[in-house]
């Protein structure tokens, strides 16, 4: 099992033996991000996705949302939804 000091969590947790994105984005999270921190993620984009009627097949979403990754996962502003408050 992989261990990575967790950049969105601040603690030492299980990391990814493959990076789950592409790119050089893919690399820092694989470095990075556990899989704790990348669940959070994957839940936060849904509902992202949900909230603001996002077409994933539409450049605009898809860059919308590499965005709000490397916010999310790195330390930046991402987007307010209704009712959702970060851990």
């Amino acid at each position: 099992m992989k261990m990575v000091n967790c950049a969105k969590l601040g603690k030492e947790l299980e990391g990814f033996e493959t990076s789950p994105f592409f790119g050089e984005i893919g690399e820092r999270v694989l470095k990075e991000i556990s899989k704790e921190a990348w669940q959070q993620w994957l839940d936060f984009q849904t509902m992202l996705i949900n909230e603001n009627n996002l077409n994933l097949m539409d450049e605009k979403s898809q860059a919308f949302l590499k965005e709000q990754l490397e916010a999310f996962l790195f330390g930046g502003e991402v987007a307010e939804i209704a009712g959702y408050k970060p851990k």
